[in-house]
């Protein structure tokens, strides 16, 4: 496989949880510390009230009730990365933007009013089926912005961030676009809360990832949007790249619809992809972003995996902070890996206090110090599904 060309990033914008924007979120992450809740915006009947990392604030304003809460997630993620690449709205439309965004959650027909009142024999306003027909967050922004290029929505699991800045990355390379507005949002909702516990893998505590003691996930929300760019457009707007896309890698091992599969080939596939297409080797890579929701198999699985392919590079998972937030997660996570080499550290995996001895590594417990200048960050997804991007800064 050829080697691809970096794409640069320019912009970030970024919010979960631990804060408004990725500077906040940042500080977060160092603090140590995290505070998962019983849900406020959700109900639920059951005996246990399991733990969630709600973004506080609220954020869909008035003129803005027309549409889902992980739409209002996007555009908010969305100004911070217009503003951190110095692009107005009206630069926006002298460009061929494009958007590619992942989510799942927000893709969920989940109006259960709107349901209750049509089964109890009444007439629901169809006000509630607008608002969801309103908010495809590609188009979205797309329509918000008048922006001309392509736009696609990601519905990959929880791998479809990392895949939405993957394949937003290839249509800088091939010339579809100038520009590409990517990454991922989702927001917390019933469907997926009540469907977690459902399935048994999502934990009554703070989740521990990688742990010897881990029951499971806690579920998060939040959205991470980029500013992708061709070297053309930042020479024409005398712009200095903050990162590179410098790989990516997909695949699917189709093992289980929830379960990876245990020798972890279909992740195999996806590093080998991402890190031939970078035209880097394991030696250059400074830490790794895990997937590290917590759940027995998953961690088990990347364990073995990266003992394998990155022997003694330190790596982290940071959903111990955000919870899992599914559709964003690649993409936050994307976010938390550029601004980790940039102050040249990453957290502490909180949550991980013993060492699994089914497990051949561990992760980082202290907020530690990396030299480099590249990185990997992987997601792992129901189906089998895996992305994964290296990013960074190389010559070019």
């Amino acid at each position: 496989m050829k080697q691809s060309t970096p794409v640069a990033i320019t912009g970030i914008g970024c919010l979960c949880a631990g804060g408004q924007n990725l500077s906040e979120c940042m500080e977060y992450l160092f603090q140590g510390e995290r505070l998962p809740a019983p849900p406020v915006n959700i109900s639920s009947d059951h005996s246990v009230s399991y733990p969630v990392f709600e973004v506080k604030e609220e954020l869909i304003s008035s003129e803005e009730r027309e549409i889902t809460r992980t739409c209002a997630l996007t555009l908010t993620a969305a100004l911070e990365a217009f503003e951190n690449a110095k692009l107005s709205p009206k630069e926006l439309k002298e460009h061929h933007v494009g958007v590619c965004i992942g989510t799942t959650v927000g893709t969920t027909f989940n109006r259960e009013g709107f349901y209750r009142d049509y089964h109890a024999g009444l007439f629901p306003e169809t006000d509630r089926v607008k608002r969801f027909l309103n908010s495809n967050p590609s188009s979205l922004l797309s329509h918000k912005y008048g922006l001309t290029g392509p736009r696609q929505t990601v519905v990959n699991a929880c791998s479809s961030g990392g895949d939405a800045l993957g394949l937003a990355a290839e249509w800088i390379r091939t010339g579809v676009c100038d520009m590409v507005i990517a990454g991922g949002a989702d927001e917390l909702c019933r469907v997926t809360y009540n469907g977690f516990i459902s399935l048994k893998i999502t934990d009554s505590e703070p989740c521990k990832p990688f742990d010897r003691e881990r029951k499971g996930l806690n579920l998060g929300e939040g959205a991470a949007i980029f500013v992708l760019e061709s070297e053309d457009s930042i020479k024409k707007r005398k712009m200095k790249a903050r990162s590179y896309i410098l790989g990516y890698g997909s695949g699917c091992d189709a093992y289980h619809l929830t379960a990876p599969i245990p020798d972890g080939s279909g992740l195999k596939q996806s590093i080998s992809e991402a890190m031939e297409t970078s035209g880097t080797s394991s030696e250059d890579i400074c830490f790794i972003s895990a997937h590290g929701t917590g759940t027995p198999d998953n961690d088990k699985v990347e364990a073995l995996v990266l003992s394998e392919v990155f022997p003694g590079t330190p790596f982290c998972s940071t959903k111990g902070y955000t919870g899992h937030t599914l559709g964003a997660a690649g993409a936050i996570e994307a976010a938390f890996t550029v601004a980790c080499l940039e102050q040249g550290r990453i957290p502490a995996n909180i949550g991980f206090t013993i060492h699994d001895p089914g497990l051949p590594v561990s992760p980082v417990k202290h907020a530690t110090e990396v030299k480099g200048h590249v990185a990997v960050s992987e997601s792992l997804a129901f189906g089998g599904n895996n992305a994964v991007l290296v990013l960074g800064r190389i010559e070019i």
